[in-house]
């Protein structure tokens, strides 16, 4: 199933300056890994405590997805790859996600137990594609509700929030869509990785 992850060759072509003067100032990639993860959680505390906030949440999800794309690419291009690293990316994606989504259960409509629901859920996504490395498939990033594409529906969710626009109980309508795009996904991932292993 398509994903905004496809776009990620192009994404990262446009960061290679930037990876490259990181590299050159010693900046590594569990370092970028951590500030992406501290970021978020704070980002997260202020969504729940100050809604206005939420005017800030897309161009931070952006800046948090050119940080993912940093880490790895410099862990890969620089000889920092480690087991260290891999379990501070995975663990931090999941911790990000938790605290920039939960937030959402504070807007006037939503239904937190929709919300939970959607970040149990985004959990789950990222637990099956790590499962698929433990059964000898590659590690599976497929879609259709991937990382990528939940920061693009979330951000645009808070960026009608923060312009005022109204919300109520029709908030949870994209809500309830990203719950069951996000089973899609956990139902794609197993399956893409079964598939790889039978082969």
């Amino acid at each position: 199933m398509p994903s905004i992850y496809d776009l990620k060759p192009k994404f990262q072509a446009l960061l290679q300056p930037m990876v490259r003067a990181l590299a050159t100032r010693g900046i590594t990639a569990n370092q970028v890994t951590l500030a992406a993860a501290v970021l978020s959680v704070a980002l997260g505390v202020g969504l729940a405590l100050e809604p206005r906030l939420f005017l800030v949440l897309p161009p931070f999800l952006l800046l948090r997805m050119a940080l993912n794309a940093v880490d790895g690419m410099l862990a890969r291009q620089f000889g920092q790859k480690s087991a260290l690293g891999g379990l501070l990316n995975e663990a931090g994606d999941v911790v990000s996600d938790a605290a920039l989504y939960l937030p959402f259960a504070t807007l006037p409509g939503a239904d937190a137990r929709v919300v939970v629901a959607a970040v149990l859920l985004a959990v789950l996504t990222e637990f099956v594609g790590v499962c698929a490395a433990a059964i000898g498939a590659s590690r599976r990033y497929d879609g259709p509700m991937g990382k990528s594409d939940r920061a693009f529906v979330f951000g645009a969710l808070a960026l009608w929030a923060s312009l005022g626009l109204p919300l109520g109980p029709a908030v949870n309508w994209p809500l309830a869509a990203i719950v069951v795009l996000l089973l899609l996904t956990c139902v794609q991932r197993a399956r893409m990785a079964l598939r790889e292993v039978g082969s």
